[in-house]
């Protein structure tokens, strides 16, 4: 659990505190990336809650969460079944939402700004019907290339790999650093058997319904069109409230400070 620091006096803008823990759910040990201020977070701004796309894990955020951590706590779980969480049977979107609004009530946080990205942000906005701690919502559209179907046989593992590094290099784009290339194509091999059960969850959530009856402000952040339609939707998003990204998923790992800025502009407004 995260204590109260007793640093009365915190040097402003201090590189926040990064701690990673496991938190208990229902569908088993749920691990966060967290990443809190100098002065502990409790007198700071609003936490954000930031929710990852699939096959990635909450990694995708590592670079994002010490800029937010700053000047609030920031808080990235591992969806079940991704990353370092227990990975239960595949789960709907309303059930990953249901976990993470046990994990807001186990931190006891009474308002919390949510940011989620490809699977993330249907969770985000499932978690904002349904919790009221939730202030605000951010958004982020972007395509996600897709993994095959995981290797039955040695003989064929190889070329799953390949097609993984492949996906992982051109995700991060070619500004990101060697390191984190590896991260995401591990990601992709540990999450990949993930994969059919995300595409049937994202079909089957009511994304224009649940766009509609969003009552919290929101901003959508995107880049280009997601694959397979889902895109449409977000026609239901006004104008006013979309705001275009100058790249792809790999603005997280290459210029996380990029997106940070559009972030804390909507999050002060």
């Amino acid at each position: 659990m995260i204590k109260r620091t007793t640093d009365p006096s915190p040097r402003p803008g201090a590189a926040p505190r990064i701690r990673r823990g496991y938190f208990e759910s229902r569908h088993g040990q749920l691990h966060v990336h967290q990443a809190i201020p100098a002065g502990g977070g409790f007198e700071e701004d609003v936490p954000l809650l930031a929710l990852h796309a699939a096959p990635f894990s909450a990694r995708m955020f590592t670079g994002l969460l010490p800029i937010m951590g700053r000047t609030r706590s920031a808080f990235a779980p591992d969806l079940p079944g991704f990353g370092a969480s227990d990975a239960p049977a595949p789960l709907s979107i309303p059930e990953h939402a249901a976990v993470i609004g046990e994990f807001i009530a186990t931190m006891r946080l009474r308002e919390i700004d949510v940011l989620g990205c490809g699977l993330g942000a249907l969770v985000a906005l499932e978690l904002a019907a349904a919790h009221p701690a939730v202030r605000r919502v951010i958004i982020v559209a972007l395509p996600m290339r897709d993994l095959a179907a995981q290797p039955r046989s040695a003989e064929t593992a190889e070329a799953y790999v390949r097609g993984a590094w492949a996906s992982a290099r051109a995700d991060c784009g070619s500004e990101a650093a060697l390191a984190s290339v590896f991260a995401a194509c591990g990601d992709r091999l540990l999450n990949g058997a993930q994969s059919p059960a995300v595409t049937t969850a994202e079909r089957d959530y009511p994304l224009r319904e649940r766009l509609r009856a969003t009552r919290q402000p929101l901003l959508l952040l995107h880049s280009h069109e997601w694959p397979g339609g889902v895109h449409e939707p977000f026609q239901e998003v006004p104008a006013r409230s979309r705001r275009a990204l100058p790249g792809t998923v790999a603005l997280f790992i290459s210029a996380p400070q990029s997106i940070a800025v559009l972030i804390q502009d909507f999050l002060k407004a």
